[in-house]
């Protein structure tokens, strides 16, 4: 697959690694000559040094061929700016972008990035569910990194013991996949009790993982 990352950066230049021995071919475009001729003493791909938010720098990075640019510099307007030129200039299929500021990631998927990274927010929320809580367990993420499939085992002091799903109010962004009883899969029907010790599958959005942990009971810290 052709890949265009603008910024050369240590994000940059690690996830060019990253694509290169995926077996996909990144060209990569930086501002700075002097982080340019170290790039391209490190990487034999084409390095190409300008301004990613210039039609001109672009092309020069093949990138009417990419299917996919990716802009991780340090300003979240010149990530914005690269991933409106590729979709509205050059049609480029998927376009990512670095965020630095969590505050402004709404702002960029409503102008048209189709996926937004932040490390901040994704710190967070891995602390969220490994390290507040040993009892949640992330397994699986999706939706761009949205939501998750978490593993929760209820306590021995759970204190919905015995109490049918459905009488429980769990929020709207949540789904229980499946609960496992000692051996036994049993499909999530309201009229299932949840019991000590079952581990249940949720689909969650990240935001609401923290406060599910608190409505089921759960020793989660603040």
């Amino acid at each position: 697959m052709k890949v265009v990352v603008v910024g050369g950066g240590k994000v940059g230049y690690y996830l060019t690694k990253t694509l290169i021995e995926h077996g996909h071919e990144p060209s990569l475009i930086e501002a700075d000559k002097g982080v340019c001729h170290r790039l391209a003493n490190d990487l034999d791909i084409p390095i190409i040094c300008g301004d990613g938010t210039t039609i001109d720098v672009l092309e020069a990075a093949d990138l009417p061929e990419a299917q996919v640019l990716i802009s991780v510099t340090g300003q979240d307007e010149n990530n914005l700016i690269a991933c409106q030129l590729a979709k509205k200039k050059f049609d480029v299929p998927k376009v990512v972008a670095k965020v630095n500021n969590p505050k402004n990631a709404a702002v960029l998927k409503q102008l048209g990035v189709d996926i937004v990274i932040s490390s901040t927010l994704n710190i967070a929320m891995l602390l969220e569910r490994e390290v507040d809580n040993a009892a949640i367990k992330s397994v699986m993420t999706l939706g761009n990194g949205e939501s998750c499939i978490s593993e929760i085992t209820l306590p021995g002091n759970f204190r919905f013991h015995g109490k049918k799903l459905a009488k429980i109010r769990l929020p709207e962004d949540c789904i229980v996949v499946s609960i496992i009883r000692g051996e036994e899969l049993l499909i999530p029907r309201g009229n299932v009790e949840l019991q000590r010790g079952d581990k249940i599958l949720v689909l969650a959005h990240n935001s609401i993982v923290h406060r599910l942990g608190e409505i089921l009971g759960l020793d989660v810290k603040k």
